[in-house]
């Protein structure tokens, strides 16, 4: 006999009050084992003895209890799970407290980071089986109504589904893939929870235009009421205050990017309300801008401001990656696939997105460096050919897609390509956690591009050498943020990493250095720059080299040199009746007046000259008419 699913299963039951037996559903309240789940409360940040002992006794209950939960049967298990408000309010505290790997926490005790990690596996398995409709062959449940107990008892939504995939994807992406992938299949209401959720993301964005006061373009934009307050800028804001900002930043888009990468399908949601378009924008605005308060504030507490520009620079990387995972998704992977005769609808929503952002050129760059845009343009271009597309189709996106690489190019007039880099600035996974599989199912999963600095790629020319005045600058940089570093040890990371200012700085913090670099000292000053010559030997004048360079010849012509004033002192009478120069040009002169009026003839010379020239005109043939009886050209003309 084949196995009922659960929620067809019933059992009887002896009524206390009437004494009769009475049939109740497997799911049913009266199931449920009365307990008491606590809620959870994030490790404290001072190693303070009484707090550790009361984050100990807390968490080791919720650890107790989870494993209790995880030991039910099947039918006791989902009792236990719709009916307890207890344990999702417990499971629901959490992911909301639970520390990201990218939170600054203090240096816990062995046993207190045990604890955390076995209790980090025990929510992850909690959920892992509430997202299962079938355990077994013969534990399950109807997929249909498994949709609606999870969606109608809240087991799941959007919120809890963004933090899941923030504490548990970067070590169980596959597996959280699945489970995600199986709560939309089996519910798709969540697709409709997440077309409500994706404006208020949006307006997150507005919110935090709004408190750097920035004004954002498009329907979003609002402005200013009358009884409002004067909106401060974050330079002018208190420093608590601007770290809030960038924590609120660095947390939305590491929290976007998880549930995108986990769950790429979500993009098409995402897109419907234009959200590449308003991701551009919104980076043009407030990344630049919060920048350049950090670099300008750096002075006031230098610990802090390192602490916001890390947060920063990884918020950055992370949109760019948001929107290249919702371009790859929507445009280019349906094309790599070739799962559609007609690939036109995806190129033509290519060439929509990058045209709605062209203006954003500080995201052009920064997205071009990541994800080179004439890579995908020549992937459309081949699909193009190969799907045989008509020719005026194929002329009309070749025109956009050269305006798109121009534009692109031009994002980076007066801006220096960066060459691509085998290693990048990055902060520690947010998404990497601990959980119940084995080590071995992580490998073989997607790995994340954590370079930030590609950009042309193999035919990138060479960065040029950087020197002088400039080179100094690039040093005053790097030392604005870090002070406590040499300026030789600086420079020495400035040519390992092709003068990048912002990769050294990174690499720095992250503690990612080549081990060249590791090696050196960190306090090392700047080498002396050493002339390779002497002054002497480096002058360079119109004596140089002449027989009197006492410089260049050991030994000189004393002879030659003329000490004092000379003693023959020529005068003017002395110059006058000087006629040597007259006396040497004599000789010359005197062959000239050699000169012969008459030559007197020789026997035989006078045949020589008997036939003198006579210039009398000749008239001879002037009576004769030259042409005359010529033919003429036109009766030769005409006789043709």
């Amino acid at each position: 006999m084949p196995a009922l699913p659960l929620d067809e299963l019933q059992f009887t039951e002896k009524d206390l009050l009437t004494g009769k037996l009475k049939i109740l559903p497997a799911l049913h309240p009266e199931k449920k084992t009365e307990r008491s789940f606590v809620l959870y409360k994030p490790p404290p940040k001072a190693r303070d003895p009484a707090l550790l002992e009361e984050f100990l006794e807390r968490a080791k209950f919720i650890a107790d209890d989870l494993d209790w939960l995880l030991a039910l049967s099947h039918d006791k298990f989902w009792c236990q799970v719709v009916f307890d408000e207890t344990l999702q309010k417990c499971l629901d505290s959490y992911l909301r407290h639970a520390p990201r790997k990218f939170d600054k926490g203090a240096d816990l005790p062995p046993e207190v980071n045990d604890l955390m990690e076995h209790l980090h596996r025990n929510v992850f398995l909690t959920f892992l089986r509430m997202s299962t409709h079938k355990e077994s062959k013969d534990h399950f449940i109807t997929p249909s109504v498994f949709g609606e107990i999870i969606y109608n008892n809240f087991l799941f939504d959007i919120p809890k589904i963004l933090d899941l995939c923030v504490l548990y994807g970067k070590g169980n992406n596959a597996l959280l893939h699945k489970m995600i992938g199986n709560i939309f299949i089996q519910q798709p209401s969540y697709f409709s929870d997440l077309d409500e959720t994706v404006p208020t993301v949006l307006q997150v964005f507005s919110n935090i235009l709004h408190t750097c006061g920035l004004q954002c373009e498009g329907a979003s934009a609002e402005p200013q009421k009358l009884e409002e307050k004067i909106r401060t800028t974050p330079g002018d804001m208190p420093l608590k205050e601007l770290m809030d900002i960038v924590l609120y930043l660095c947390d939305t888009c590491i929290t976007l990017w998880a549930f995108l990468d986990v769950f790429p399908l979500a993009c098409q949601t995402f897109q419907k309300h234009d959200f590449c378009y308003r991701l551009a924008s919104f980076y043009e605005l407030v990344i630049p801008e919060l920048e350049s308060v950090i670099k300008k504030r750096r002075h006031e507490d230098s610990s802090l401001m390192l602490d916001m520009w890390r947060r920063l620079s990884h918020s950055r990387k992370k949109v760019v990656e948001v929107f290249h995972i919702i371009v790859n998704q929507l445009c280019l992977q349906p094309i790599l696939e070739s799962s559609y005769d007609n690939v036109q609808p995806f190129i033509e929503e290519f060439l929509q997105i990058f045209t709605s952002v062209l203006q954003e050129r500080r995201f052009l760059r920064d997205y071009d460096e990541l994800f080179p845009v004439a890579d995908d343009v020549s992937l459309l271009q081949q699909a193009s050919s190969s799907f045989n597309m008509p020719l005026t189709q194929v002329c009309r996106d070749e025109t956009r897609t050269t305006y798109i690489l121009k534009a692109v190019e031009g994002a980076w007039e007066g801006v220096d390509r960066r060459k691509k880099t085998t290693k990048g600035p990055s902060m520690p996974e947010e998404t990497a956690g601990t959980s119940g599989t084995p080590p071995s199912s992580n490998k073989g999963l997607e790995r994340l591009i954590e370079d930030p600095v590609e950009c042309a790629g193999a035919a990138a020319m060479p960065a040029a050498r950087v020197s002088g005045v400039e080179l100094d600058s690039l040093v005053s940089q790097v030392k604005d943020l870090l002070p406590d570093l040499g300026e030789g040890f600086v420079l020495a990371c400035l040519e390992e990493y092709n003068c990048d200012v912002e990769q050294v700085i990174n690499n720095i913090l992250e503690d990612k250095l080549v081990a060249s670099l590791q090696k050196l000292d960190r306090a090392m000053p700047r080498p002396l720059k050493q002339d390779p010559t002497p002054l002497v030997t480096a002058r360079c004048n119109i004596f140089q080299n002449d027989e009197f360079d006492v410089f260049s010849k050991d030994s000189v012509d004393m002879s030659r040199i003329q000490k004092g004033k000379r003693s023959d002192k020529a005068t003017t009478k002395g110059l006058l009746n000087d006629k040597s120069i007259v006396a040497e040009q004599r000789e010359r002169y005197s062959q000239y007046s050699v000169i012969v009026e008459e030559v007197t003839e020789q026997s035989g010379e006078g045949l020589f000259y008997q036939d003198d020239y006579e210039d009398e005109y000749d008239d001879t043939y002037d009576g004769n008419q030259v042409g005359a009886n010529d033919a003429d050209s036109d009766d030769e003309l005409i006789s043709r």
